[in-house]
C-alpha cells in the first residue's frame, strides 16, 4: 500500500511511477496508531519520495546510484516527532493552550477554536466576549450558530471553523476548488541558465535554503533539506509568536536569525540573502509577502534560478484561498475529526484529533521532495521554479488513500515500544542543553542523512550565509 501511495506522488514531479519499486519499505502496514486514516503508508510514501529525490541529486553529482529504504513504523513516529523531545535541563511542554478545542454550538453542531497563538486566541475571545477560561468559552460557543461563529472569528483575524462531516466538506466550494488541483505543483516561472550543483560531499552540499515558515509543515521541509547537507537559515521576527518546543523539533540542522521585515533595513538584508540563495520557502497566505516585494515574480528577478516553495492552508484557488488555517483547522472543517471521534471517542464526546500531526509533517516532506525535484530540473535544464502546496491538498490526499477497515482497528496500541523509540532516537548537544530526539527516518546506502548543526533558539545566529565548502 505504501508503494501505491508513492506512485501517486512521483508523477506530480515528472518522475516515473515505476521508480517506486526502487525503494524498500518495511515495518508492516496500517493501522500503526489508533486512527482509521492511513498515516503509516502516507508517511512512508512521502519520506520515500524524498529519498528518491536525494538519490537523484547524488547521481547528478557523482554518477552513482544508491539504495533507499524506509521503515513504515519509524515514518509514522516522525509525524509526531515533537512528542518525543526530551531536554536534559528542562521539561519540554507539549501542552496546547487550554482554550483550544472543539465546543458544542447550537443545533447539535460543533465549533473549533484555534488558540495556540495569542493573536488568534485574542480574536476568538473578543468575538465570544469572554475571558480566557475554558468554561466561559464553552458557555459562549453554545449560544452561537457554528457557521456564523466560523465567519465571525475569521473576520476578526482568528482561526478555527465549523466542524463538518466528510460528506459536507465534499460539497463545499473550497473542497471543489482543491479537487481541481494536483497534490502539489512544480511550475517553471522564469528562464535561467542551468546550474551545476555546488561542490561538496553530500547530496545538497552548498545548497542554501531560506526558511521563512512557521509552526510545523514548512519548518519540516527545511529540516528535511538540512539532513541531506543543505545550509538552512531560518528567518523569523522577534515580535512573532512561536511555540517553543516546536522550534527544537523542526530546528535540527538550521541556523536561525531574527529580521523584522516591517523595517526597510531588515527587508533589504533579507533580499541580499535571497540573491545568494537556492531555495526560498515561505508559509504565508497568498499575496501576503507580495506586499513586501517577496513574491515569486519579484524574487526571481533578484535571483534567477531560485526555487520558490510556497505553502498555505487552503490553496491559491477557491473562496478560502486567503483564509488562515492549520493542520487542526483542516482536520475539523474537512471531516477528519468527525470520523476520528466516531471510531475513537475521547474523554469528552464529539470530534477528536488523530494521534499525530499528519497533514503538517506530510506537507513538509512533500515540500522538500518538490524543492529537490526542482533543484534537479534546474541542474538539468535551468529555469526558476515555483513549488506550490497547501495543507488542504495534503489532507485530501491522506483521506483519499481510504480508511483502515473498522474490524482491524480493535486494540491498536497508542504508543510505540520503548525499544523502537530508543532505536529511532539520538542525542544532540544544543546551546540550551542535551536534547534527545528522533533521528532522520530515510535510509540511504551512500549518504546517510544527518544534521550537521544542532537546534538553536530562535534568533541565535546572525543573518548571514556560512561559507560554501
Amino acid at each position: 500500500m505504501a508503494h501505491d501511495a508513492l506512485r501517486t506522488i512521483l508523477p506530480v514531479a515528472g518522475i516515473a511511477a515505476e521508480r517506486a519499486r526502487n525503494v524498500e519499505i518495511t515495518g508492516g502496514a496500517d493501522p500503526v496508531l489508533p486512527t482509521p486514516f492511513r498515516i503509516g503508508e502516507t508517511s512512508a510514501a512521502a519520506l520515500a519520495a524524498t529519498g528518491l529525490a536525494v538519490a537523484d541529486l547524488w547521481e547528478l553529482r557523482t554518477g552513482r546510484k544508491q539504495d533507499v529504504a524506509v521503515d513504515l513504523r519509524q515514518a509514522t513516529a516522525s509525524l509526531r516527532s515533537g512528542h518525543y523531545l526530551k531536554m536534559e535541563k528542562s521539561e519540554v511542554s507539549h501542552e496546547r493552550n487550554p482554550v483550544m478545542g472543539m465546543y458544542p454550538a447550537k443545533n447539535g453542531r460543533w465549533s473549533y477554536i484555534h488558540a495556540n497563538f495569542p493573536n488568534h486566541r485574542a480574536a476568538a475571545l473578543k468575538v465570544l466576549g469572554v475571558p480566557e477560561e475554558k468554561a466561559a468559552v464553552r458557555a459562549a460557543v453554545a449560544k452561537w450558530d457554528a457557521l456564523e461563529l466560523e465567519e465571525a472569528i475569521i473576520a476578526a483575524g482568528g482561526a478555527g471553523g465549523m466542524v463538518r462531516s466528510m460528506d459536507e466538506w465534499a460539497k463545499h466550494p473550497q473542497a471543489a476548488a482543491i479537487a481541481s488541483l494536483p497534490l502539489f505543483e512544480i511550475v517553471r516561472i522564469g528562464d535561467a541558465p542551468a546550474e551545476k550543483l555546488p561542490d561538496g560531499d553530500r547530496p545538497l552540499s552548498g545548497i542554501r535554503v531560506l526558511d521563512l515558515t512557521r509552526v510545523l509543515a514548512g519548518p519540516t521541509c527545511a529540516r528535511t533539506l538540512a539532513e541531506h547537507g543543505a545550509d538552512v537559515l531560518k528567518i523569523t521576527g522577534a515580535h512573532l509568536p512561536n511555540i517553543g518546543y516546536q522550534e527544537f523539533d523542526t530546528g535540527h540542522g538550521k541556523l536561525s536569525a531574527h529580521l523584522d521585515l516591517r523595517q526597510p533595513k531588515d527587508l533589504e538584508t533579507l533580499k541580499g540573502l535571497v540573491r545568494e540563495a537556492d531555495v526560498f520557502s515561505q508559509g504565508y497566505r497568498p499575496g501576503t509577502l507580495g506586499n513586501r516585494g517577496l513574491s515569486p515574480e519579484e524574487l526571481i528577478k533578484l535571483r534567477p534560478g531560485l526555487v520558490y516553495v510556497s505553502l498555505c492552508a487552503f490553496s491559491h484557488v477557491g473562496p478560502w484561498a486567503s483564509r488562515r488555517g492549520f493542520d487542526t483547522v483542516v482536520q475539523n472543517v474537512s471531516g477528519i475529526t468527525t470520523r476520528q471521534g466516531e471510531l475513537f471517542p475521547g474523554a469528552e464526546p464529539g470530534p477528536q484529533f488523530y494521534p499525530v500531526s499528519a497533514i503538517d509533517y506530510l506537507t513538509g516532506y512533500l515540500m522538500a521532495f518538490g524543492a529537490m525535484a526542482a533543484l534537479a530540473r534546474r541542474a538539468r535544464e535551468g529555469g526558476s521554479w515555483l513549488v506550490r502546496i497547501s495543507l488542504a491538498q495534503t489532507g485530501r490526499w491522506l483521506v483519499g488513500r481510504g480508511q483502515v477497515p473498522e474490524a482491524e482497528l480493535k486494540d491498536v496500541p497508542k504508543e510505540f515500544t520503548a525499544a523502537e523509540l530508543a532505536r529511532w532516537s539520538m542525542v544532540s548537544d544544543t546551546p540550551v542543553g542535551r536534547l534527545t530526539h528522533l533521528r532522520p527516518t530515510v535510509q540511504l546506502s551512500e549518504t546517510p542523512p544527518r544534521w550537521a548543526r544542532p537546534s538553536v533558539p530562535l534568533g541565535y545566529n546572525e543573518p548571514a550565509w556560512p561559507a560554501r565548502p
